[in-house]
């Protein structure tokens, strides 16, 4: 299909594919991920206070809620805690996965600031994974890397 498109090679490696344009870098990362919460303040107290993300940016987005941006260490993906609407409650599983170097002693942790676990931290051939809840009901996936 990109021979089709005018690319002269395709590759399955995440390095640039040389192009009608030259060198192009496509898609470098994932910039944000956002996370439906029905009460912006509780959900940054348990996104910084229980689970140590910091808070990057919070600053107004409408009259009806802010732009709360949370980063994690060492991380370049960022964390928002926004309102959807209709489009997307919280409450559900959601498509993310947080990675942690031990995720049976960070479940111990998060157990201790009583965060509730859906599965407990189970090893698997991929590695070792556990779901847990926020404080909407929202279900994130800790896993190793």
């Amino acid at each position: 299909m990109l021979r089709e498109m005018g690319f002269k090679q395709a590759r399955a490696s995440a390095g640039p594919i040389l192009g009608k344009v030259g060198l192009a870098y496509m898609i470098r990362g994932v910039k944000f991920v956002g996370i439906p919460v029905v009460d912006q303040d509780r959900a940054l107290a348990f996104y910084t206070n229980v689970l140590g993300f910091r808070l990057l940016t919070d600053q107004p987005f409408s009259d009806t809620q802010r732009w709360l941006e949370l980063g994690i260490s060492g991380a370049d993906t960022r964390i928002v805690l926004f309102q959807f609407g209709e489009k997307l409650k919280p409450g559900g599983q959601l498509n993310i996965t947080l990675w942690s170097d031990d995720v049976e002693a960070t479940a111990r942790e998060l157990k201790a600031k009583g965060v509730e676990f859906v599965l407990e931290p189970k090893r698997m051939p991929y590695g070792t994974t556990s779901i847990f809840k926020d404080l909407d009901g929202n279900c994130l996936v800790l896993s190793s890397k």
